[in-house]
């Protein structure tokens, strides 16, 4: 029977493609041609420049710095905050253990992704202003002669944007870890049991290999969102990453380009566009590096199986 096509469902994605087109595949095409010119917001004409936008990226010890900022704050927010991921969602998902109140537990260490990064933010940098309380309580008990420039050392300012990345998301990386660890199923644990397996033991060859396909949702939705660094950065001192640039990130330097006196959005665009590579070939990285190799080494098998029975099929 022929199948009758009926193109009212056409209508109904039309929205999502349009949307998607309009403003997801246009301004991605739109800034790497802009990467190519000279273009700014105060000219009404352009030129092609090839490559110089990039050339000069890589000649400029602030981008390259930047690119370094953006990875170390990334690193070392991320890697604590997969680790208390993991180790809140082993001891919530323990049968031994059995936590009381799991649910409440869960809500509040959610509780502060639900807060707008800007807002954290605004909180901890009142907090450590210099007339704020944790001056005011230093100060009074005596711990400090003199109010503190938190924000002028390097060390500090870069540990509080580490420090309200992680703060912020590790609630929702818990709650990702621990709905791939609900549905483990539990007669894999209750095997390894009876063989003898230790905690360890069951974590590193049951949890974790099939824990794998969140992993990586966790590594690039984190990824994509570390290489976007803005909001925290530029709200927390004086939106051009003082003290001494440290807490400059890309897309930061990217905004600065753009807000200049002319407005090289040419020259930002190639921030952008070395940004979105960086992003691409380290997200693909993870892919690669996360796959399940078994299922690859399966592959050529399962070729040379069905070969091997259509030779013989036809011998």
């Amino acid at each position: 029977m022929k199948l009758k096509k009926i193109p009212t469902g056409y209508l109904f994605i039309a929205p999502f493609i349009i949307g998607f087109l309009v403003f997801g595949i246009y301004p991605v095409l739109n800034t790497i041609g802009l990467s190519f010119t000279n273009t700014t917001l105060m000219s009404k004409t352009s030129e092609f420049i090839g490559l110089d936008n990039f050339k000069r990226l890589f000649a400029d010890a602030v981008f390259i710095k930047a690119v370094g900022n953006t990875w170390l704050i990334w690193s070392l927010n991320f890697i604590p905050q997969i680790g208390f991921a993991l180790l809140l969602s082993v001891m919530f998902t323990n049968a031994r253990l059995n936590i009381k109140a799991k649910g409440i537990w869960r809500a509040v260490f959610y509780l502060p992704n639900l807060m707008m990064p800007a807002a954290v933010t605004a909180l901890f940098g009142a907090i450590f202003s210099y007339y704020g309380p944790a001056n005011q309580l230093l100060v009074r008990a005596g711990f400090l002669s003199e109010a503190l420039r938190f924000f002028d050392s390097v060390a500090f300012a870069r540990g509080m944007v580490v420090f309200i990345n992680w703060w912020t998301w590790f609630g929702q990386t818990m709650i990702i870890v621990m709905a791939g660890m609900t549905s483990i199923p539990l007669p894999l644990y209750e095997a390894a049991m009876v063989d003898g397996a230790s905690a360890w033991q069951m974590f590193t060859k049951i949890t974790l290999p099939l824990l794998k396909p969140i992993l990586v949702f966790i590594f690039v939705t984190a990824l994509t969102g570390g290489m976007q660094m803005f909001d925290i950065p530029y709200l927390l001192t004086d939106g051009r990453g003082a003290p001494e640039s440290s807490i400059q990130t890309s897309v930061l330097l990217m905004f600065l380009k753009f807000n200049s006196s002319k407005g090289h959005i040419g020259a930002a665009s190639s921030v952008g566009v070395l940004i979105f590579i960086m992003t691409t070939v380290c997200a693909l990285g993870i892919f690669y590096f996360l796959r399940d190799k078994e299922m690859d080494d399966a592959k050529p098998a399962k070729k040379s199986f069905f070969k091997k029975n259509t030779e013989e099929s036809q011998s």
